[in-house]
């Protein structure tokens, strides 16, 4: 797939950064977005953010706030990528990242991820997340793999022995879900996602932790077995997302946790186009 003038632009200033500079990562998510920064491969700094409306002022207000609260330097000079699954936010968090580096940040997608070939019918359509997760699975556990991401949603992506992305899975996040159903059950309390002593409650909210957490736990190990059955060879599994120290302690088929597994993979992304 051909690039487009306006990436073709970013790629060739990210060629010309210098070698080993910093990286600002950022990972928007429909909930959370993460930020990271790297010095060279080092992956030095991890921030959680919640996700919501903001300006481009806001934005670079935020940035340059977490860089200096952690003693991590003035944002300019380094380098920046973006992953996003939130459109409305995208271009509020490019141009805060111009602003607090000094240069335009790459946007992680299937044309600019250009040493995975992905084996979806449209693969514009992958998320950006997705695409991130395959290539720093790829590079750091082998192949074959799945990572599932526990975030709003839980997604499966399969990445197969050659290293192409072959698609997977998407449902429903144990939070997103939970919500619906307090939403719509008036008597179901909100509850607390953790560890409850047995899975026969004998409360409302017992019975419902062992719904969220156990149920979820098993979705992903049924998920995980039949996608594996899919692949050749046997997967190493890795999870990720927010919730991924919660829930995958849970589950018989997790192999990984690698929480900053989509920052890594947007480092990979960014020093690709920069070779």
């Amino acid at each position: 797939m051909p690039l487009n003038r306006k990436t073709e632009a970013v790629v060739s200033r990210t060629k010309r950064r210098l070698p080993h500079a910093g990286l600002l990562a950022v990972d928007i998510g429909n909930s959370e977005t993460v930020v990271g920064l790297f010095r060279g491969k080092e992956h030095v700094h991890f921030w959680r953010l919640t996700s919501g409306r903001l300006t481009a002022d806001e934005a670079s207000l935020q940035l340059d706030a977490l860089l200096r609260r952690d003693g991590a330097g003035p944002g300019k000079g380094l380098g920046a990528v973006v992953c996003s699954v939130a459109p409305t936010l995208t271009m509020q968090w490019l141009a805060a990242l111009e602003a607090v580096t000094g240069r335009p940040a790459l946007e992680v997608n299937a044309v600019t991820a250009k040493s995975l070939p992905i084996r979806y019918h449209d693969p514009s359509s992958v998320g950006a997340d997705r695409i991130a997760n395959a290539i720093a699975a790829r590079a750091i556990y082998g192949t074959p793999a799945i990572v599932v991401d526990l975030g709003t949603a839980t997604t499966f992506d399969c990445v197969s022995k050659q290293g192409a992305y072959v698609g997977g899975v998407i449902v429903a996040g144990v939070m997103t879900a939970a919500e619906e159903l307090f939403r719509r059950a008036a008597r179901i309390p909100r509850v607390e996602l953790r560890r409850p002593a047995r899975a026969l409650g004998r409360t409302t909210e017992e019975a419902l932790q062992a719904g969220m957490m156990w149920g979820t736990a098993g979705q992903v190990d049924a998920l995980v077995r039949r996608l594996a059955l899919e692949m050749k060879g046997t997967p190493h599994v890795i999870a990720t997302g927010g919730l991924a120290k919660v829930i995958a302690p849970e589950c018989e088929t997790i192999n990984t946790v690698d929480e900053a597994l989509t920052l890594k993979g947007m480092r990979l992304i960014w020093e690709e186009a920069a070779s």
